[in-house]
This record gives C-alpha cells, sequence and structure tokens, in this order.
C-alpha cells in the first residue's frame, strides 16, 4: 500500500477529490494532507475523511529538515501539490525524487511561475484573448511549474467566457483527471 500525502493551501476541491478516489483503493491511500494555513478548509475536509493532518510553518519548512523527517516517518510514497502555493525546497525535492507532483491550471509552459496561480492564471488567458486554456500536471523541482510535464488536457476559451467561467472549465478538468493521474504514478511505483 503506497501513502500519498497532499500538501494545499486552500478549500482543498481537488484534495478531496483525491481523497475521495483513493478511499477504497488496493494500491494507496491518502494518510496525510499537510497545509501552510492553520484555517485552510482543505484540513477540516481532512478530517471528515479520517486523514491525519499538518501544518507547517515557513521557517521550519525552509530552513530545517523537520517537514522531511516526518514525512518519511510517515513512510509517505508520494507527494501532490493541491494548490499549494510555497516553492518546495530543495531538501524536500532531494529526500523524494520524481515522487512530488503538481497540478498547475493552465497549459504550461504558458502562464506559470510565481505568482501565477487561481484566479490570475485565468484572468490572464482572458485578458491574452487565448482560444484554450487546460491543466498541466508535472513533476515539481526547484522552480515555479518547471518541472517534467508528466499530463495535460485542453478546454475551449470562447470570446466571452470570463475568468471565472474558465475557472469553472479548468476544475471539471483537475476533477476528472488528476486522481486517475495519481493512480497511474501510483501504479508506477508498485512496478517500477
Amino acid at each position: 500500500m503506497k501513502n500519498i500525502a497532499i500538501f494545499a493551501s486552500g478549500t482543498g476541491s481537488n484534495a478531496q477529490k483525491m481523497m475521495e478516489h483513493f478511499a477504497q483503493h488496493s494500491q494507496a491511500k491518502v494518510t496525510l494532507v499537510v497545509s501552510n494555513k492553520p484555517k485552510a478548509l482543505v484540513l477540516e475536509k481532512a478530517q471528515n475523511f479520517g486523514v491525519a493532518t499538518q501544518v507547517i510553518q515557513r521557517d521550519r519548512f525552509y530552513h530545517s529538515a523537520e517537514v522531511v523527517e516526518s514525512l518519511q516517518n510517515q513512510q509517505i510514497d508520494l507527494i501532490v501539490l493541491a494548490g499549494f502555493l510555497w516553492l518546495v525546497p530543495q531538501n524536500l525535492i532531494a529526500a523524494f525524487p520524481n515522487k512530488i507532483i503538481n497540478i498547475h491550471p493552465a497549459l504550461l509552459p504558458k502562464y506559470g511561475g510565481k505568482g501565477m496561480y487561481g484566479m490570475r492564471v485565468h484572468e490572464a488567458v482572458v485578458a491574452n484573448q487565448e482560444n484554450e486554456s487546460g491543466i498541466t500536471i508535472h513533476y515539481v523541482n526547484e522552480h515555479y511549474d518547471e518541472g517534467k510535464i508528466i499530463f495535460q488536457e485542453r478546454c475551449l476559451v470562447t470570446p466571452d467566457d470570463t475568468p471565472a467561467d474558465v475557472a469553472k472549465k479548468v476544475q471539471a478538468l483537475e476533477h476528472q483527471h488528476f486522481p486517475s493521474v495519481v493512480e497511474q504514478l501510483v501504479k508506477k511505483l508498485s512496478n517500477p
């Protein structure tokens, strides 16, 4: 059984879909939800699923081995970033090589990087009159949104779409594809 940790900063709709998907799974389960915000709604959602939670502080995240050691002690096999807004430190990347993934609400390399998250991404897509957007699931490296791409899916953006309309389309893709892509990665971990 592989153990998945989800890192999230907000409401946790993707985290919830992930916990639902793996609730009765034979190969993996979500065993931990980590947040950098003590009042993030994702922590409440995790508790509703009986999943352990952990709140991390910036200083310890970046200047100690505390988080790495905690994840290793809990035998975490895969870290899934689902709306986690901090850059992952090098010591965590080194401890979990090719075992940290992120979902981004755009078709990278477009609309990625520091400060490009949530509605900011959708506003930029609409402002630039793009005719498509989508999701990118990628490995995490030491730069925002620059790791190797695992999966992308597209949606159409019409001239009438508002950023909120694009957000709904993108979130539907996230909920549809993110759990199954994580499941495929779990299978690779189980059968290298």
